[in-house]
């Protein structure tokens, strides 16, 4: 493997440092100031620059992750928040929303809150997020050659007389990794059919998105949510600097996955002619998430791109089940989701996401119910 610019056997490597966490391993913490506390978390990192923040106590979400110093994901003005400030009614969730490279909505809600928020807590995006995990664990270990850094756990959301899912979720990467990858295991446990509503709220910010910089992405139709973001969006891949009093737009995408039934969305800075062009990609299954979802805000602070793959849309619940899209896990049904998050450095990366897309025409559509 190669770390630092040079080649080491496993052997090689051990020979020189005492413990593993020299140079790469997964560390957890206890977050401990203001509304943050008392909230645990697993850093990880990878040895060659990547490092990721994993909140064990909000969903087991990536409040953070950086390439080299370089932050992968946007950061809310909320920062970190503990569980027990969560505000469930309306739109109160985005109160201890803190962005991060990746925020989980549902598990039976996404979207828009219910009228009766304030009664049931079926607020804006759901639960899931704010939930604690359970049977924690975080391993480091050699398999074969690769030293491996992984951190599990699991969520419930369920109330009496109500739902009853687990998330069980795994984190993973490797020594010398750029990348790391998250498996997903929702099951239902209860005893009778449940709604299924799940999208990964995954969000780019600076300095991979900037001024000019663009999206990669295999989109073969594209539909604005509203007439606001209808306006402007055939410019859906192009971003703007930080704009006073921006609206945020939103628009569905049907995108063609490759041979593997994969499909990767990537933000380039506009930088690649120079020394330091930096990008960030998301990579998902079709077959497991058919539906994207762009987040474009362009607002100053609250600047940031969404990448949002999901199984639902973001309607709110009861517009998902009149049009007949909604999913549902019968008992004992368990049903799995896998993503890769990852940074581009090089130009030869960005040709080959260009090589992917190319072939894909884009057509505008009314909505994303025209979509084949």
């Amino acid at each position: 493997m190669e770390i630092y610019g040079k080649k080491y056997t496993p052997k090689e490597l051990r020979k020189r440092v005492g413990n593993m966490d020299q140079i790469a391993g997964v560390r957890r913490v206890l977050l401990d100031d203001g509304n943050e506390r008392p909230t645990r978390a697993a850093l990880i990192k990878t040895g060659v620059g990547l490092e990721v923040a994993v909140m064990l106590d909000r969903g087991m979400d990536i409040a953070s992750a950086s390439f080299q110093g370089k932050a992968m994901g946007w950061r809310s003005t909320t920062g970190d928040v503990a569980p027990q400030y969560y505000e469930p009614e309306g739109l109160r969730w985005l109160r201890s929303y803190f962005g991060g490279m990746m925020t989980t909505c549902g598990l039976t809600r996404v979207g828009g809150p219910a009228e009766d928020s304030a009664l049931t807590g079926q607020g804006l995006h759901g639960r899931i997020s704010n939930t604690p995990a359970r049977d924690v664990c975080t391993r480091q270990y050699w398999e074969g050659n690769t030293y491996m850094l992984r951190v599990h756990g699991v969520m419930r959301e369920t109330s009496v007389f109500g739902e009853n899912l687990t998330l069980a979720r795994t984190i993973y990467t490797a020594l010398g990794e750029n990348r790391f990858w998250i498996r997903d295991v929702v099951t239902n446990e209860g005893f009778k059919k449940t709604g299924l509503m799940l999208l990964y709220h995954c969000n780019v910010g600076w300095p991979a998105l900037d001024e000019n910089s663009r999206i990669i992405a295999p989109s073969r139709a594209v539909a604005a949510r509203d007439n606001h973001a209808r306006d402007g969006r055939e410019q859906w891949n192009c971003m703007d600097k930080p704009t006073h009093n921006y609206q945020e737009k939103c628009y569905y995408h049907d995108m063609a996955p490759g041979r593997d039934g994969m499909v990767t969305v990537a933000m380039l800075n506009d930088q690649f002619n120079a020394a330091n062009g930096f990008g960030v990609y998301v990579k998902y299954s079709k077959r497991e998430l058919p539906r994207f979802v762009q987040w474009k805000m362009m607002g100053e602070q609250d600047y940031v791109c969404g990448f949002e793959p999901c199984n639902c849309t973001v309607e709110g619940r009861e517009t998902n089940e009149e049009q007949g899209t909604l999913a549902y896990l019968r008992p004992g049904e368990s049903r799995e989701f896998h993503l890769e998050f990852g940074v581009i450095t090089s130009k030869a990366d960005v040709s080959a996401l260009e090589k992917n897309c190319r072939a894909v025409k884009t057509a505008y559509v009314d909505s994303y119910l025209d979509f084949e």
